[in-house]
């Protein structure tokens, strides 16, 4: 059965189409099946079944976590506490804290606890208009509890109206049992866990974290090349605590993104620039562990890399259940601007993601957008702890 033509109009487009916000002053979008079937000025709209008038109202592309880690057990509010109290992230995690400590808890937990207890964390981000989030595996560390991980991702996408994509992480951290053998972890169980979870149909991508707490660059590269056989991008937690040449591998790998990025140098960052590979900047990690060390944001701008932003929801150095606030932090933090943000949040993040199909207000895509009591796109971004969301329509159909 056709679905009936819907037009909004009387309202401020911000389209993400020129590189800033591509912004249409007195618009309308046309919603057909799904899909943008028009976009414009209001004067030129064409005829619709129905009409929403949305009274000046903004328009923009439904927003984009494109990092996450929303599925896992348990919390780490004592970290918190203990990294106030001078412990840092490496320690923590070297005394068998950090993502060990979540593994315990998210092995502990069943597939139907683990839905549960993210589906207040997914609803969250719907409710500040965010329309797609990529929901990593890595705090099973074993087969069995990776796939659980993302068996919940995947029934967390058939229980609300978002997309959810899913990024095997099991190349996150060396469990405890198989702790100073990284080699035999990667072999034994990483691997095959991979292929075991791409011939279920639960992987959409595959991720890893190159860094002195977790797996070389070497060991990540063994990782990719699987991914290639299986014909799965890949991304990478890079550069966060040091500079490893992460970047640069993922780069040579032909990675959508590079995420964290605080120690980044030049080397990666024009590997970046050659490859298209896109920066993921994660704000709520950099203030959560208080680090001082910022992006290479300036560096990024001029080598022309892509910028997006992303909330690294995690229970431990991202607790952050808002990707309005990574925009503010973004921009307060590394400087970047508000119509960086909101590329980083719509545009960017959807190419983070390997999507074509959204993050753009533009005849074709798909009708994911959101309306916002605002005037300015700025104050996406601006306003701190603020949820100006009017509606929000996803494949057309309102939230």
């Amino acid at each position: 059965m056709t679905r009936p033509r819907h037009l909004l109009s009387q309202c401020r487009l911000a389209t993400m189409t020129d590189g800033a916000y591509g912004l249409i002053e007195d618009g309308a979008v046309l919603i057909a099946e799904g899909r943008i079937a028009w976009a414009g000025a209001r004067a030129d709209a064409p005829a619709a079944d129905t009409l929403t008038k949305l009274e000046g109202r903004l328009v923009t592309p439904a927003l984009i976590d494109c990092h996450t880690h929303l599925v896992h057990g348990g919390h780490r509010a004592a970290e918190f506490e203990q990294r106030l109290n001078g412990a840092s992230y490496a320690e923590i995690a070297r005394a068998g804290g950090g993502i060990i400590s979540t593994v315990s808890a998210t092995r502990a937990a069943s597939l139907d606890a683990l839905v549960a207890s993210a589906l207040p964390r997914l609803d969250a981000l719907i409710a500040e208009g965010v329309g797609t989030i990529e929901i990593k595996s890595g705090y099973g560390l074993d087969r069995e509890t990776e796939l659980t991980m993302l068996r919940a991702a995947r029934r967390l996408g058939a229980l609300r109206p978002a997309t959810i994509l899913t990024t095997f992480l099991g190349a996150h951290a060396v469990p405890p049992e198989y702790a100073g053998r990284a080699d035999a972890y990667i072999d034994e169980v990483c691997l095959p866990t991979l292929r075991a979870a791409h011939a279920e149909g639960l992987v959409d991508a595959v991720d890893g974290f190159c860094e002195g707490i977790a797996f070389s660059p070497d060991q990540i590269a063994r990782v990719f090349a699987l991914a290639a056989e299986l014909g799965l991008p890949v991304k990478l937690h890079a550069e966060q605590l040091s500079d490893l040449g992460g970047a640069v591998l993922a780069a040579r790998c032909g990675a959508l993104s590079a995420d964290h990025l605080e120690y980044l140098g030049p080397d990666g960052v024009a590997a970046m620039a050659r490859a298209g590979t896109i920066a993921v900047i994660l704000p709520g990690a950099f203030y959560t562990l208080r680090e001082t060390q910022a992006p290479p944001v300036a560096a990024l701008r001029q080598a022309q890399v892509p910028m997006a932003v992303a909330t690294d929801l995690n229970p431990g150095s991202s607790p952050l259940g808002s990707l309005l606030l990574a925009m503010n932090m973004a921009c307060t933090l590394f400087r970047l601007t508000p119509a960086e943000a909101l590329q980083g949040t719509t545009a960017n993040a959807a190419r983070a993601l390997g999507l074509q199909d959204r993050g753009r207000i533009a005849a074709g895509l798909r009708a994911d957008l959101a309306v916002w009591d605002v005037q300015t796109p700025a104050e996406l971004a601006y306003r701190i702890g603020s949820n100006p969301l009017n509606r929000l329509y996803l494949g057309g159909s309102e939230c």
